[in-house]
């Protein structure tokens, strides 16, 4: 296993991310990176994707390459800043569903290059290469995979008497979560693999970090591939993740809402146990946590830093914890 330390700065660096939470964790690894002249790469989930209007979107790689790339609507929280609306709202007029998903204009145009690439025969991860060259993220993107993994949650909708399957964006935006809800499956998983960069990513990688994304239906959708935590097993380098929870509170979303329906317990080193070391079935060698957040876990290293993300320089002081942390794991 590689050793790291503030004197040896790691040169190569692969972050396992989904979500706004992933998106403004790169923001400050991005900035650590610049720092220490090392180029990262980002593994980011696509089980929140979906085909809508005939459009495929993959709203955890657009979120994270608009805010990279300096178009992310920051205060709405997602899409692209100086959005408009009017063909969402025709396409409302010709009642034309779902009308609960909005997709702006400028979003659209994503869209549309997506799917003709990959209408095409081009693999998302090639897709998305060519998106990132309009947008100079200075990080890498790759897909987890380039097959179509969804996830999906199991719940019970309003006047329905049994349970059934939806798109993990229809529970999440239309019902928020306000569902009886038992479970989240991966579709399309069994039949799914990492793409040879992502293999070739994290065997060249001298850091893994794993974002403070949801890590239920961010980080989970990644790890769930077949593939994933055997080749995180194998890399030569430490594997670090930060907790995306500060005293049981999620720092974005509703991972503890998602935690809940898996019946893991809402603290930080819950999640860590949940992860697991990767000694075992696990990926972890180290976690970091909030101040206060921390104990003891068998085979994990766990630190305590300072956890807000709020702006790049200080969430760039929590990728130097995770660095040194990393030094730390034998």
């Amino acid at each position: 296993m590689n050793a790291l330390s503030a004197n040896t700065p790691p040169r190569n660096i692969v972050v396992l991310a989904g979500g706004v939470g992933g998106a403004k964790y790169l923001l400050g690894v991005r900035e650590y990176a610049r720092e220490h002249g090392a180029e990262v790469t980002a593994i980011v989930n696509t089980g929140d994707d979906a085909t809508m209007h005939g459009l495929r979107i993959c709203p955890d790689l657009d979120s994270i390459m608009y805010t990279l790339g300096g178009g992310h609507d920051q205060e709405r929280g997602w899409g692209q800043v100086g959005e408009t609306w009017t063909v969402g709202e025709e396409l409302k007029e010709y009642g034309a569903g779902p009308t609960w998903f909005s997709l702006g204009d400028k979003d659209i145009a994503t869209h549309l290059v997506r799917t003709q690439m990959l209408d095409a025969g081009y693999r998302l991860t090639e897709v998305t290469e060519a998106l990132c060259a309009r947008w100079q993220p200075n990080v890498r993107l790759l897909p987890m995979s380039d097959d179509r993994v969804e996830t999906h949650v199991v719940c019970t909708l309003p006047d329905a008497e049994q349970p059934s399957a939806i798109h993990f964006q229809e529970w999440w935006v239309r019902y928020r979560t306000k569902v009886p809800t038992t479970g989240f499956v991966q579709v399309g998983a069994e039949q799914a693999a990492p793409s040879a960069e992502v293999l070739a990513a994290l065997k060249e990688a001298d850091l893994i970090l794993l974002a403070p994304s949801n890590p239920v239906v961010s980080i989970g959708p990644i790890l769930g591939v077949p593939g994933m935590r055997e080749a995180l097993r194998d890399a030569a380098a430490p594997v670090i993740g930060t907790a995306g929870l500060i005293n049981g509170a999620p720092l974005r979303g509703m991972a503890d809402v998602c935690l809940q329906v898996i019946g893991v317990e809402q603290t930080a080193l819950a999640v860590a146990d949940y992860l697991g070391a990767r000694s075992a079935d696990g990926v972890l060698d180290g976690w970091l946590v909030a101040p206060g957040d921390g104990g003891t876990l068998d085979a994990i290293s766990v630190a305590e830093a300072p956890l807000l993300m709020s702006d790049a320089g200080a969430t760039a002081q929590m990728v130097t914890a995770a660095v040194e942390l990393a030094g730390q794991v034998r």
